[in-house]
Order: structure tokens, then C-alpha cells, then sequence
């Protein structure tokens, strides 16, 4: 089993991080929330230049990594637009998310086009309406049933491909804290030497990372339709929940009270965040659900007892 995204991926995912840095980085975030009709033209331009919709996420092992790449790099940023759920759209919409039976709710408020939603047990409906101002881009979603119900693969696609968003985020809190205990000083030495404030970045690195490998192991599981992909997403999802709780927590602690002013990034970064990690469920929500789709039989793996290509 090869989990590393392929050299063309990771090029792929560079380039991204530098294109969005060259359409305005953090600002994008900042001028989309004062005016939320703009966040399609704020990005629309870069993302069809990267050549984002022209990935195959679904059929395609490249695309899938390329698609994985993007939405990292989308994360780190705070890009003001929902990239993996355009990406993991099915053929009859511009875009799927998935959504909770109880109040669906999805950070599409100003994006054009369809929207295809699924449950967790495979219903499909369309979105008809959004209701809602949500700073975050949140709208709470009028559904109509459609007549065919959503697949694993459907599902699968749509949990995993935020998670890489999510982890991008996390990324990008980490090197925003590492440059600000380096630049900080106290007691004539800078913050970063400090065992106690390196100890709690090791925490933090140690949660992103887990969520790395995890992450590239979820996306293989879709990328061979395995039958128990929706478990792995599911797991890499509640991975993603935990890793974020303390990659935040860490972060903020150490920006301490600076780092919930909008003057700082990290602000933007952890409000923007918030919608990858309360919808379509949070983290009980998400651990709930994972145990009653693998009751007593548990996760299969590396360690499982069975044969994994």
C-alpha cells in the first residue's frame, strides 16, 4: 500500500499554495466576508488558471491526488471558497456535500450552481434554497428529495476531501505560531526557547501529523473504492476534529490574547475553520456515528490481520 501523493501532486499543490498567494493570500478571506456576492470572482479566475475543474477526482488516481493537493493548499489559505466540495461533485451537479438529517446546513452561501447533497445513509436531494447569514459563509439548506439515492463513493469523496482542507489549516497555524514565538522575546530570549512552549507546539505537530497519514490512507481507501471507505472517512473525519482542537488551542495559547483580534491571521484561519469542523456533524456527532457503522468489528488496517495491496 503506497499512501505518499505522487512528485506531480505535490508540484501540483506548490503551485496552488503560490497562485493563491498571488491573488491576495489573506485578503481574499477578509474582502469576501465584507462582500460575500464577490467570492466567486474573488477565486473563480485562479482556480479555472490552475485548472481545477478539469481534475477527475472520481475516476482518476491523479486527479484524486491533485484534487487532495489542491484542497490543502485551498486550507492553508482560507480560501474563501468551497473547493473540495466543488471537486467532489457528482455528475448531475456543480458541487455534493454531505449534510445532517437535522437542520442540513453547508458553507455555500454566494457560490453559483447546483448542489447535490447526501446523507450518511445515501439519500440525495438537491439543494432549492439557502437561509441564513452566516459571517462564515453558512446557510442553513431547503432540500428536494431527488429519485436516485448517493453511492459509498459519493459519500466517501465528500467527508475526505474537506479533511485535506482542514488539514491545509492546521498547517498554516502551526507556521504562523512557530514565526510568532521566534519573533517574540521574553526574559531576553525568544519564546521558541521555551521547553514549555516547545512542548506544546510538539503536541501540536504531533496531532497534524497523525492526521497526515491518516489522511493520505483515507484517500487511497477512496481511491480503491474500498467497501469500507465510508469508514475511513469517517475516521479520518473524527481524526481531523481531534487534531484541530488542539492544533487551535495550542496555537491561540500561544498568540495568547492578539490571537483573536482580526489583525491576525490566525483569527481569520480559526473562525473560517469552524464550518469544516461543526458541519455536517462535530466531533460526538462524528464518533457516534463511526461506531455504529463498524458496531464490534473495528476499523480494517495495516494491523487488521488482513492482506492489504
Amino acid at each position: 500500500m503506497i499512501t505518499d501523493l505522487s512528485s506531480e501532486a505535490t508540484e501540483f499543490g506548490q503551485q496552488a499554495l503560490r497562485a493563491f498567494e498571488a491573488a491576495g493570500g489573506d485578503d481574499l478571506v477578509q474582502r469576501a466576508e465584507a462582500d460575500p456576492a464577490t467570492r466567486g470572482a474573488l477565486t473563480d479566475g485562479v482556480l479555472a488558471e490552475l485548472g481545477a475543474w478539469d481534475l477527475d477526482p472520481r475516476d482518476d488516481t491523479d486527479s484524486l491526488e491533485a484534487a487532495a493537493a489542491l484542497c490543502r493548499s485551498a486550507g492553508y489559505w482560507a480560501l474563501p471558497y468551497p473547493v473540495a466540495e466543488r471537486l467532489a461533485r457528482p455528475a448531475d451537479a456543480d458541487g455534493l456535500v454531505v449534510v445532517s438529517e437535522v437542520r442540513p446546513a453547508a458553507a455555500i452561501r454566494g457560490v453559483d450552481g447546483t448542489w447535490a447533497t447526501v446523507t450518511l445513509d445515501g439519500r440525495r436531494s438537491t439543494v432549492a434554497g439557502l437561509r441564513g447569514t452566516d459571517p462564515a459563509f453558512v446557510a442553513e439548506l431547503e432540500l428536494a428529495p431527488t429519485d436516485h439515492d448517493g453511492g459509498a463513493d459519493d459519500i466517501a469523496l465528500a467527508l475526505v476531501l474537506p479533511c485535506w482542507t482542514l488539514l491545509g489549516m492546521l498547517d498554516r497555524a502551526l507556521d504562523l505560531t512557530v514565526a510568532h514565538v521566534q519573533s517574540r522575546h521574553q526574559f531576553g530570549q525568544p519564546l521558541s526557547g521555551f521547553q514549555s512552549v516547545q512542548f506544546q507546539l510538539t503536541d501540536g505537530e504531533v496531532e497534524r501529523a497523525g492526521l497526515e497519514v491518516l489522511a493520505k490512507h483515507a484517500l487511497w481507501s477512496v481511491d480503491r473504492r474500498n467497501t469500507d471507505a465510508v469508514e475511513d472517512a469517517l475516521a479520518l473525519r473524527l481524526a481531523a476534529l481531534e487534531a484541530a482542537e488542539v492544533v487551535f488551542r495550542v496555537t491561540h495559547q500561544l498568540h495568547g490574547a492578539v490571537g483573536f483580534c482580526d489583525e491576525t491571521t490566525l483569527s481569520w484561519l480559526s473562525r473560517y475553520s469552524q464550518p469544516l469542523r461543526r458541519l455536517p456533524f462535530g466531533l460526538s456527532a462524528t464518533r457516534d456515528a463511526l461506531t455504529r457503522r463498524v458496531g464490534r468489528t473495528g476499523l480494517r488496517g495495516l494491523f487488521s490481520g488482513e492482506t492489504v495491496s
